[in-house]
């Protein structure tokens, strides 16, 4: 077993660092990747970003988002969040076997008087509560497994960084809400996350058997990493672009009257657009609806965006921030 060290709090750096070494041919053996993250959404492989994020919440403090390779539900990360990834041989083990990468953590905990246990299909839980998701992704002959570790992570911004208004409607698979605790209130002896990082990595090699080899990014490493968060990971195309197709509708009241829009999403971009209202035209609003169509579906794009066209053109006394917040 190699460990990789990895101090970067970057997302999409950790994200990219994942797939890299899962795709890199020359490392051999079972990889260990122990990292945390900035405040980040995590959202899975199958799922539409915008469903499962609190979006103006996430905007207001900057939290990042990003998705991953692997399927399942969202999940924020933090400082107080300690994050693992094994990468071996597909062979050693069964597809979706969570148990399996379950054992080496539940043994670290309950070696230090914590009564961790496995339930259901990929949770780890301490007295019956959630304090590690875990997911997987295949490639080749390789599994990449990895997991959170609630250890003193923010709980009430978990809370309201995944909560959305059902707004939204789609096949997209929507994360289940759970009980959650931090690690850290269930231990006899306050250590810190820094602790706990070095006596899980002790631990682990300790379950496994395997002597103690640790692994340090090279420049090449890290060039190709980097391109692989320039490309990818800290693209809106990966992030939110890939999100299954979904409906949109969103009703509000201002000077102008009521207005309310209907948007098809496609692969991040608006396919479809009807206005409806008892509002007043200027022009056609028919006009409005076509040049939303092709429009990219990000507050990035469409602010500026609707600021240049002039909404008050097509719809009396509407303006863009208004239009807005009918949009998301």
């Amino acid at each position: 077993m190699i460990h990789v060290i990895n101090d970067n709090r970057n997302p999409y750096f950790n994200l990219s660092l994942e797939e890299y070494l899962l795709k890199h041919e020359e490392v051999g053996d079972t990889v260990l990747i122990l990292w945390r993250n900035a405040p980040t959404v995590v959202v899975g492989k199958n799922q539409n970003t915008l469903e499962e994020i609190n979006y103006p919440f996430v905007q207001e403090h900057q939290i990042n988002v990003v998705r991953r390779l692997s399927g399942g539900g969202a999940v924020y990360h933090d400082l107080g969040n300690l994050n693992f990834t094994l990468i071996m041989d597909g062979s050693r083990v069964s597809r979706n076997d969570f148990a399996f990468f379950a054992r080496p953590i539940i043994y670290c905990l309950q070696d230090m008087g914590v009564n961790a246990e496995f339930d259901s299909r990929n949770d780890i839980t301490i007295d019956g509560k959630k304090f590690s998701g875990n997911a997987q992704y295949f490639y080749k002959n390789k599994i990449l497994h990895h997991g959170t570790l609630l250890f003193d992570t923010e709980l009430i911004t978990l809370g309201k960084v995944l909560k959305t208004k059902n707004k939204y409607s789609s096949k997209a698979i929507k994360s289940a809400a759970s009980r959650v605790t931090n690690i850290r209130e269930h231990l006899a002896s306050k250590i810190d996350i820094k602790v706990f990082n070095r006596l899980l990595v002790q631990k682990i090699f300790s379950y496994n058997n395997s002597p103690y080899h640790e692994y340090r990014l090279t420049d090449k490493d890290l060039a190709t990493v980097h391109e692989l968060v320039a490309t990818k990971y800290n693209t809106w195309e990966w992030n939110y672009g890939v999100s299954p197709q979904f409906n949109f509708k969103k009703e509000a009241t201002f000077d102008a009257g009521t207005v309310s829009v209907n948007l098809f999403i496609e692969k991040g971009y608006i396919k479809e657009c009807r206005i409806y209202g008892d509002f007043f035209e200027n022009n056609p609003v028919k006009n409005l609806e076509d040049l939303l169509i092709g429009q990219k579906y990000s507050q990035e794009n469409l602010l500026p965006w609707l600021y240049k066209i002039d909404v008050s053109f097509y719809v009396n006394n509407l303006n863009a921030v208004q239009l807005m917040s009918c949009l998301f």
